[in-house]
């Protein structure tokens, strides 16, 4: 059997695409693989071939999480408030990107114990980020710490909230200034 769909693209993806959305929609336990194959374009055997259980499509929605920004790609020397806006604005463009998955995965994570795994190692490299971008700014080093943990838990529950209301999101001027100053900036 082929792995590509009629029209070119990939029977995976095709499949995996179709557990994204149709997950988001109803819920993990809701949705037979069987409508997975039937929204992917694909015989359901193609699905257990790909995925031998159905948590696998979940193990492998996880792995399509973007990677986070690089605090170093986005600091701004001698500049702290410039490089956490630069790095903001960034993570907002990569959270829009996977608005659906985010949904998704935030919605299952308290019952699949890889989603929850991966969402705290997203919730720790957004951290790492923030005190790349304090370090290379020169923030004061004694207060960068607690800061990147404030401003971090602050970033990660505005894009969790976001999925339910991403029109009105800020844009997080207040927290900036907030810890801005705390870091004496």
């Amino acid at each position: 059997m082929s792995s590509a769909a009629p029209d070119g693209s990939p029977a995976r993806r095709r499949i995996l695409d179709a557990a994204e959305a149709l997950f988001a929609e109803h819920g993990f336990d809701a949705t037979p693989t069987s409508r997975i194959a039937g929204h992917a374009g694909v015989p359901k055997g193609l699905v257990h071939y790909y995925f031998r259980r159905k948590p696998d499509l979940l193990e492998a929605l996880v792995e399509r999480l973007p990677h986070p920004v690089r605090g170093r790609d986005v600091a701004v020397p001698g500049d702290p408030g410039a490089g956490l806006r630069a790095l903001v604005t960034e993570l907002d463009r990569v959270q829009d990107s996977s608005a659906l998955l985010s949904h998704l995965l935030w919605r299952e994570a308290d019952t699949h114990p890889v989603v929850r795994r991966a969402l705290q190692q997203r919730a720790a490299e957004l951290e790492d980020a923030v005190l790349e971008v304090l370090r290379c700014s020169g923030a004061r080093p004694d207060r960068v710490p607690g800061a990147a943990r404030l401003l971090a838990a602050a970033i990660g529950h505005r894009h969790a909230t976001a999925r339910h209301d991403r029109a009105g999101r800020d844009d997080m001027e207040a927290e900036l200034a907030f810890v801005l100053a705390g870091l004496g900036c």
